[in-house]
């Protein structure tokens, strides 16, 4: 149509200035109406705006609507089933097989979908370590997807990277683009199809941009524990000595807050890999949920909802002042920021450095139960680590409601990783052996009763428990070990009540608190039937006492 009209949009005229030598065609997209090569994120803007996909907010952010799909849809994740990849593959809930023939259909009608339509090119790296780099390729439908690329993965740095750029994997994502369950054989008009054979990922029916992230991030997964390096769904950041934490956790426990610490510089936000050298993020960018994000708890993320360059998915604003509504849950409670890692100011440039002296695994409980920190040895590390207990907070995924899903997700991030949760913890144990490295249990979730009842533990303290650990000002305190789980819970810590140390403290009947406490030790228990196979004697005997 717009050629019919001789209508040309903004960036239509530099449109193939970084476009690789390497092309679409390779692909089998041909007959492009018009490909945007590696735009940067100001033509994108006008591409976005031009297109009606998004508004400009106060002071410049992109605000875009994802429509039906406000979150992950994992229940429409899968791989393709192939003979070098099948048996490194962690098959069941999250890792579903697909045929590869009908793999290959979809694909073919993408292929013919795209013809005579323009389409969004971003060439660009998961991993900041040179030797461990995934060259990405993202092809979009969207003009805003492909802002959302660049914000998120990382771009090369010359116009010779561009043009000689070879993709290793490459995404297609085609929201208005749906599968027929049917013919296909997926769950619904929605996929997300993996193939480590063809080093392709379809994305389709869905405009959520976090599906994009992840889809690498599950690349990566499989990938790079193939090359003996960890890689982990974690946050991470570095002190003034050079002290290196990770924050293991779901959406929801407070991954990007936590790790937003104006005295620490951040190394990245989500996904992260740890080699030899040390650990690196595999992204350039932030996805920070900002539901009810307050100017003065978060002031870091909260700045970044106020720039150009930052997309925000889902957030309702004025139309008249252009002014955000950050605590208007109207269209989801998970409202996102996609904005650069730069924009954080005390961010690591190089989004490398050392290894790790402190693990943090953060879990949202909300039984209302468990300590607000605890001390673990490696092998209740590991135990936790496998077990990856949280809750689940209403809008990270699809079908969630109001009240936290109480759940336990392997690894921290059970959805995107691709082995064994044994494969990846058994990495991490020789990281944590190797490096002598201090693990922690944090608790961002209730206390003083379960969801409903009790209230969210208050960020200041959590920071100041945080901060102790950190700084090894709870290496001299004394601690008591705790009569369900056996880890070691300080009786004391700088600037935290004492009472705060203990939940039971903050029940109103302590029969109650036992109660719940040993429910949940049951569904840990029962959680971790399906890991005993694999397991060692040690991490076995971490299992809380009935």
């Amino acid at each position: 149509m717009m050629d019919f009209l001789n209508i040309k949009t903004p960036a239509q005229k530099i449109c193939t200035e970084r476009a690789s030598e390497f092309n679409l065609e390779s692909l089998g997209l041909k007959n492009i109406r018009k490909a945007y090569w590696n735009l940067p994120s100001a033509a994108l803007y006008e591409e976005a705006l031009f297109r009606r996909e998004g508004s400009i907010a106060h002071m410049g952010p992109l605000i875009v609507n994802t429509g039906k799909h406000t979150a992950r849809a994992a229940n429409d994740k899968f791989i393709v089933r192939e003979t070098d990849s099948e048996n490194h593959i962690w098959w069941g809930e999250y890792n579903r097989p697909f045929s590869e023939d009908k793999f290959n259909d979809v694909l073919n009608r993408l292929q013919a979908f795209f013809q005579q339509r323009d389409v969004f090119v971003q060439d660009c790296y998961g991993g900041a370590h040179p030797d461990f780099r995934l060259p990405v390729r993202v092809v979009t439908e969207l003009a805003w997807h492909s802002l959302f690329v660049r914000n998120m993965l990382i771009p090369p740095k010359t116009m010779d990277e561009y043009r000689h750029f070879v993709p290793g994997f490459t995404v297609i994502c085609a929201p208005s683009f749906r599968a027929i369950p049917e013919m296909d054989g997926t769950q619904s008009g929605t996929f997300i199809l993996l193939s480590f054979k063809h080093r392709i990922a379809l994305l389709g029916g869905t405009g959520y941009g976090g599906e994009i992230k992840k889809a690498v991030f599950s690349v990566m997964n499989y990938l790079l524990p193939l090359q003996n390096v960890m890689t982990m769904h974690c946050s991470a950041n570095v002190g003034k000595k050079g002290d290196v934490a990770l924050f293991f956790g779901l959406s929801g426990t407070g991954k990007t807050t936590l790790s937003a610490d104006p005295r620490r510089q951040l190394i990245g936000d989500d996904e992260h890999g740890w080699c030899d050298d040390g650990v690196f993020n595999f992204e350039n960018g932030c996805y920070a949920k900002v539901i009810n994000l307050s100017a003065s708890a978060e002031p870091e993320i909260y700045a970044c909802t106020r720039r150009f360059g930052t997309i925000l998915e889902n957030v309702v604003f004025d139309p008249i002042s252009r002014r955000l509504d950050l605590d208007d849950e109207t269209l989801t409670e998970n409202t996102r920021a996609s904005y650069p890692l730069t924009y954080i100011d005390n961010s690591v440039p190089e989004k490398r450095a050392g290894h790790p002296r402190n693990i943090i695994l953060l879990t949202c409980d909300a039984s209302g139960v468990m300590p607000p920190i605890a001390r673990l040895s490696p092998d209740q590390a590991l135990y936790h680590f496998i077990s990856g207990y949280t809750a689940k907070v209403s809008g990270t995924e699809l079908d969630l409601g109001l009240e936290p899903e109480i759940t336990f997700s392997a690894c921290f991030g059970a959805p995107f990783m691709v082995h064994s949760p044994h494969y990846y913890a058994e990495l991490l144990k020789q990281k944590i052996l190797r490096y002598d490295v201090r693990c922690w249990l944090v608790n961002t979730g209730w206390t003083g009763g379960p969801f409903g009842i009790g209230k969210r533990i208050s960020i200041r303290y959590t920071r100041a428990l945080l901060d102790a650990a950190l700084d090894g000002k709870l290496d001299s305190v004394e601690y008591r070990k705790d009569e369900m789980f056996g880890f070691e819970v300080p009786k004391t810590c700088p600037n935290v009540p004492d009472k705060v140390l203990t939940p039971e403290a903050a029940w109103h009947d302590p029969k109650a608190y036992w109660q719940k406490y040993r429910q949940l030790a049951a569904l840990y228990i029962e959680n971790f039937k399906k890991f005993k196979k694999g397991a060692s004697p040690e991490v076995i005997a971490c299992n809380p006492k009935k």
